[in-house]
């Protein structure tokens, strides 16, 4: 097939390392100018064909946590642990393989939450999380936690704008609309793709069943 701008690759059904876990099955990367996810994308994490295949690690793996409805832009890179092998502390951060064990430092699990866009060329760092409906700008460096909702960019990333209102922020995190199933979100995109908040609560509780009697 040839690659374009206008075709998307949908990670769960592409996706095969055991480390990445993705919910639900809407994900996607913009894969024109480049390799797939697991080859373009995820760097330095163990779980691939090649790793599984010829090293055991002497440490547990770090995860990456992928929610739904989350949008990789092309080119971007989730820059993963397999590589904190370079001890700053240490007077060499040159990774000796007899001393391999002892300079490895785990930064922990990389979660990207619900509705999150990652913008082209994009890198995130490590051990970030990156909360529901959080904006990447192109070519940002993600070096800290982004709060959801957030408009961040630059090298290192840093907050430009909040997307709503504190209220709506709150408002919007408890409805927990990515929790809801797939057939039900695709019943609420013209509440979705609007900014009336009373209307898409007023929603989402009839089709919970929780519609307060009038």
């Amino acid at each position: 097939m040839v690659k374009h701008w206008s075709i998307t690759e949908n990670l769960k059904q592409t996706v095969k390392n055991p480390n990445i876990i993705i919910k639900g099955s809407r994900s996607y990367y913009s894969d024109a100018w480049s390799g797939s996810f697991e080859q373009s994308v995820v760097r330095y994490h163990y779980g691939d064909e090649y790793s599984l295949t010829h090293w055991q690690p002497a440490w547990p793996i770090d995860k990456l946590y992928i929610g739904n409805y989350v949008c990789f832009g092309a080119e971007c890179v989730v820059l993963m642990g397999g590589n904190n092998t370079h001890r700053n502390d240490w007077f060499s951060n040159y990774p000796f393989m007899d001393k391999i064990v002892e300079s490895y430092r785990g930064k922990g699990d990389t979660v990207i939450e619900d509705a999150v866009w990652i913008g082209m060329r994009a890198m995130i760092m490590p051990s970030v999380r990156l909360g529901e409906g959080a904006v990447i700008a192109a070519g940002s460096i993600v070096t800290k936690d982004v709060p959801p909702y957030a408009v961040v960019g630059g090298n290192p990333a840093k907050l430009i704008r909040y997307r709503f209102s504190p209220e709506i922020i709150e408002r919007l995190l408890k409805l927990k609309i990515y929790d809801l199933p797939e057939e039900q979100i695709d019943r609420l995109t013209d509440f979705l793709c609007a900014d009336d908040i009373d209307r898409l609560e007023a929603e989402i509780r009839r089709l919970r069943g929780t519609q307060p009697a009038e």
